[in-house]
């Protein structure tokens, strides 16, 4: 296949098929996997992240899947920097990058330039984080209203709303503020890309999601979570608030039965694709659409071929 593109990027919400789609075009096109997911970053979380297989990477080079511990918090533009070097080195070697991944914020960076936010303090961030925890969105919301009403009023995310509080907590300067000095140049710019998010049917999508909450509590799911329990990390990391952590610690402890344990994971896991589709909805409106639900992943990449 020949093609005008420097670059393939293919967003979704969860379980739509993303990975199957990129290993296709991967092996027809001479391409590189990178990863787009913030949680398929950590290495102890492939079954809970839904990271591709090992039998899947060995049919296309996969990069940074996996690469990062558990231990580790990793913000946009530590993951923007990782990106950067992967898509250089790829097309360095002669290969397409194909960046996979359910992220919007991660696209969004790649498309339009990051902002870089200077460190916070590891002390702030906790305050910042525990207050989360303790009073949920309402009380960061509070928090936030006397100094930065716009992220206040605007942001429905409780981790959006924390990063918003810690921010401007320890810069003394909102989000958007920092956003509108300049978000530098763009590593992927959107005339040199081709930019595809997978739309399936609610219905389909959740059928999909059903089977992942059940691989998740399969005996190799629950070994994996129970093994990244027993490193005793802070609540507070990305790692230990991914979806299936909570859920199957409350079983392992006797608090809940395996048939509420499935339920809480598969209505989490909708409501988290439910986001996503809101956030691909309203910041990738112009992205081309595509339905896995219809279309197999070779038929996807053969309308991949017509599209170019």
């Amino acid at each position: 296949m020949e093609h005008g593109y420097r670059a393939v990027l293919i967003a979704g919400p969860t379980a739509s098929g993303k990975s199957a789609f990129a290993i296709e075009l991967a092996k027809r096109l001479k391409g590189v996997i990178i990863n787009a997911d913030s949680m398929q970053l950590y290495r102890e979380m492939r079954i809970v992240s839904a990271r591709p297989s090992l039998e899947d990477e060995a049919l296309a080079a996969h990069r940074l899947y996996g690469v990062l511990p558990a231990s580790h918090a990793c913000s946009t533009g530590e993951w923007l920097g990782y990106a950067r070097q992967e898509i250089e080195r790829a097309r360095g070697s002669g290969f397409l990058p194909i960046l996979v991944g359910g992220t919007g914020l991660y696209f969004k960076a790649l498309c339009e330039g990051f902002a870089e936010i200077p460190s916070i303090r590891p002390e702030l961030r906790e305050k910042c984080r525990g207050l989360a925890e303790e009073g949920g969105l309402e009380a960061v919301r509070e928090a936030l209203l006397e100094k930065d009403p716009v992220a206040a009023e605007s942001l429905q995310d409780l981790q959006r709303l924390t990063r918003a509080l810690e921010v401007v907590e320890g810069t003394g300067r909102t989000l958007l503020q920092w956003q509108q000095d300049g978000n530098g140049e763009p590593v992927v710019p959107v005339h040199e890309c081709a930019r595809i998010v997978l739309e399936p049917p609610r219905s389909w999508l959740h059928q999909r999601i059903a089977l992942r909450s059940d691989l998740m509590l399969s005996d190799e799911g629950i070994a994996e979570i129970e093994a990244l329990l027993a490193l005793k990390l802070p609540d507070t990391l990305p790692a230990m608030r991914a979806i299936g952590v909570k859920e199957v610690d409350a079983y392992l402890r006797g608090e809940v039965s395996l048939a509420a344990t499935v339920e809480r994971l598969t209505v989490a896991t909708r409501q988290y694709a439910k986001r996503q589709e809101t956030w691909f909805r309203n910041q990738m409106s112009d992205w081309t659409r595509m339905d896995p639900s219809v279309l197999n992943s070779a038929e996807m990449a053969d309308a991949f071929w017509e599209l170019s």
